[in-house]
């Protein structure tokens, strides 16, 4: 099991930068950038590529946000400086993000997603783009659209085939994921949520999967925390928060996909309380709904066999990479301690 750590949507660029050169000489081998409505995720793809040499590189980029072609090149500048080491993280974000920052409508999601993971490959490969979306690109048949030539891309990434990590927690999601992704990134992902509520989406997408592709890797993402004491709770308060603001406020009350996968795993009843806490504009009571037993399944926080053991059920059920979330409580000593305990 690959370790990497997730970077914090609010925190300063430089920060964030020392933070990773930090990280991967304690071992890390991925970092992630998150992209909301605060600093954009590839300046900093390109400032973690120049400043570190082996941890892998990942931003998980809304593709409401860009065209299909410009996420392609924006991907392949990003390895080629790099190295090879960028992953194109990929998601729909929601209609909080979308509509309430980008001003573009949030329609047909899993069209759009579909839309660039074949446009970045094809890119990749210097083929040309056949896009059919808000900024669609005309391939007739003759000569002579009035609407220029299409084209193909004049450089390419270091690789031709840069990873596609697919974040997705809707059922139509998940299955384009198992389709489509080199690998799969559910937010608060359980044992329970991949074998159970999201197992007929990875079975469907799964089927029809190009073999090419080989298997498809899962990454897990949590608050984590080996020990007790002040640590402990420090990492417990932590998940707390994060669960509240992603079940509580990004989404509307008609449409949250993190609070519907929540009570997926049962706890329906608390998600909604959660949600109408934070959506009446109550933060602080939407953490305190957040009860311990779901901090305690959607974190990773215990002694050393008890994280061992958390970390074994993930690993069973096809998790492949474990991502400690920006609200781990001193990520570092969290990666030193983690790793000793990584499934092989």
């Amino acid at each position: 099991m690959r370790i990497g750590l997730s970077l914090d949507h609010m925190a300063h660029p430089r920060a964030s930068l020392e933070l990773v050169s930090n990280a991967e000489a304690a071992g890390a081998d991925e970092a992630w950038i998150p992209e909301t409505w605060g600093f954009d995720a590839p300046s900093l793809m390109g400032a973690i590529a120049v400043r570190t040499e082996r941890i892998s590189i990942g931003a998980v980029l809304p593709v409401y946000s860009r065209s299909p072609a410009l996420i392609a090149q924006t991907i392949a500048g990003a390895d080629a400086l790099s190295g090879g080491r960028a992953i194109a993280g990929l998601g729909t974000s929601g209609p909080q993000v979308v509509e309430g920052w980008h001003g573009v409508p949030f329609a047909r999601p899993l069209g759009e997603l579909r839309e660039v993971i074949t446009a970045c490959r094809k890119a990749w490969q210097r083929g040309v783009l056949e896009v059919d979306g808000p900024r669609p690109i005309p391939l007739p048949p003759g000569e002579g659209t009035g609407l220029g030539k299409p084209l193909r891309m004049i450089t390419r990434p270091e690789r031709e085939s840069v990873p596609i990590v697919v974040a997705a927690l809707a059922p139509g999601g998940v299955r384009l994921a198992a389709e489509l992704a080199d690998a799969w990134w559910p937010l608060f992902a359980t044992p329970e949520a991949i074998r159970g509520p999201w197992a007929d989406a990875l079975r469907r997408g799964a089927e029809r999967r190009d073999t090419a592709l080989g298997p498809m890797g899962i990454i897990a993402s949590a608050v984590c925390w080996v020990g007790d004491g002040e640590g402990a709770d420090a990492a417990r308060a932590a998940a707390r928060r994060e669960i509240a603001f992603y079940v509580g406020s990004m989404g509307s009350r008609e449409r949250n996909f993190y609070r519907d996968a929540v009570s997926a795993i049962g706890f329906a009843d608390e998600a909604s309380a959660i949600s109408d806490a934070a959506l009446a504009g109550r933060p602080r009571d939407a953490e305190a709904l957040v009860p311990d037993a779901m901090v305690e399944a959607l974190a990773i926080i215990g002694d050393g066999a008890a994280v061992a053991d958390r970390l074994a059920g993930l690993a069973d059920a096809g998790v492949t990479t474990l991502v400690l979330t920006a609200g781990t409580p001193d990520p570092l000593r969290a990666l030193e301690s983690l790793r000793p305990l990584l499934p092989a």
